[in-house]
């Protein structure tokens, strides 16, 4: 009977998460880049390990409500940093097209950037994961850690529109070398 309720709860849990993402989608991705079906998205991990701290913080409530605070407030700490990681993975995405990219991020207005705008990349190494920093003309980065879903058919895209854009030819551009993850000049370079 305990494990018929842990389904039903779960279901519901996931069932909430369900309606919640297609409303956030409905409310917050309104514009033709969203549409396009080509993004860069953080990985689910992201997501689902925030749904997991989400209900197990959940649990922990409900079971110091009977046995003491210590629980209580533990659990509900746990809850809040589900609820975190789960928002950072809604919120955080560059949807593309031909001509431009929307860059979306927690806390910050959505901005269209045409792939002329990039100025320059940096590349960085955090604990054995390549992350590809990439320059604005207005002065905003776009860090994109190499495990991101899509973030090589972005790069490929923006790179190739970057110089249709600025009217350089491919074969011209001597620092695009695409197995040492270089896609722009350097911003040393620059």
């Amino acid at each position: 009977m305990e494990w018929i309720a842990v389904l039903i709860v779960a279901a519901l849990v996931f069932g909430v998460c369900f309606l919640v993402d297609k409303g956030f989608a409905k409310l917050f991705r309104s514009q033709a880049q969203h549409y396009s079906g080509l993004s860069v998205r953080l990985n689910k991990k992201y997501g689902a390990f925030g749904l997991i701290l989400f209900v197990l913080g959940l649990g922990a409530v409900f079971a110091g409500a009977a046995q003491g605070m210590l629980l209580t407030v533990g659990g509900a700490f746990i809850m809040v940093i589900g609820v975190c990681l789960v928002v950072y993975y809604m919120s955080f995405g560059v949807f593309y097209d031909d001509d431009t990219f929307l860059l979306t991020t927690f806390g910050k207005r959505s901005k269209a950037y045409r792939y002329s705008e990039i100025t320059g990349q940096q590349l960085y190494n955090n604990y054995g994961q390549t992350v590809i920093e990439l320059h604005m003309a207005d002065g905003r980065t776009v860090q994109l850690q190499a495990a991101m879903p899509g973030v090589y058919p972005f790069l490929d895209k923006a790179f190739s529109a970057w110089c249709r854009q600025r009217g350089i030819r491919e074969a011209d551009c001597a620092f695009h070398d695409t197995d040492n993850s270089c896609w722009f000049p350097s911003v040393e370079e620059n």
